[in-house]
């Protein structure tokens, strides 16, 4: 039996939450599943992905093929750089502590980044919310401004016609 690494789609039209599945090739997409490994919400940024890494690594091992949006998050999660390293200890390159360790680096280093991209979008957020809200006051401002100036130039227009007319009447006259 061939099987595959897939995403069954769920969630409401507009909203897709998907379940990482292992399932037989001739099943349909949304259709009877072995296993599942895990979850993925491409709603949330950056995208919320939750894997069972071993569960993974031994599907991959015993050859089940991902599609490629499987495989996209395989990698992001590391299930292909723990299999890559578990074929090290196979063949005896290094033991398996080491290879835990590297995993274990690996994955710090990509949780930071992953916090760095949450820490920018919401640092980003902030500063366009203060540019907004500056923008925002100096319109404020000007508006104020142009009322005022609208207003004492009328206080002041009064003045001048009233002067205005009784030159005009005395010059009939």
């Amino acid at each position: 039996m061939a099987t595959r690494i897939r995403l069954q789609r769920h969630g409401r039209k507009g909203k897709p939450f998907f379940h990482i599945v292992v399932a037989d090739s001739r099943a349909k997409r949304d259709g009877r599943f072995i296993e599942k490994l895990g979850t993925y919400n491409p709603i949330t940024n950056p995208a919320t992905v939750e894997l069972n890494v071993d569960s993974a690594v031994k599907w991959l091992q015993t050859g089940a093929e991902p599609t490629n949006t499987a495989k996209a998050l395989l990698s992001y999660k590391g299930a292909f750089m723990k299999k890559h390293l578990l074929g090290g200890v196979a063949k005896g390159a290094f033991s398996q502590e080491e290879a835990d360790k590297r995993f274990d680096a690996w994955l710090e280093a990509k949780c930071e980044k992953v916090q760095a991209k949450k820490d920018g979008l919401t640092s980003g957020a902030a500063a366009a919310k203060a540019a907004a809200l500056e923008a925002e006051k100096a319109v404020n401002e000007a508006r104020v401004k142009a009322a005022q100036e609208a207003a004492a130039q009328v206080e002041e227009t009064p003045a001048e016609e009233a002067e205005g007319t009784t030159e005009e009447v005395a010059t009939e006259e």
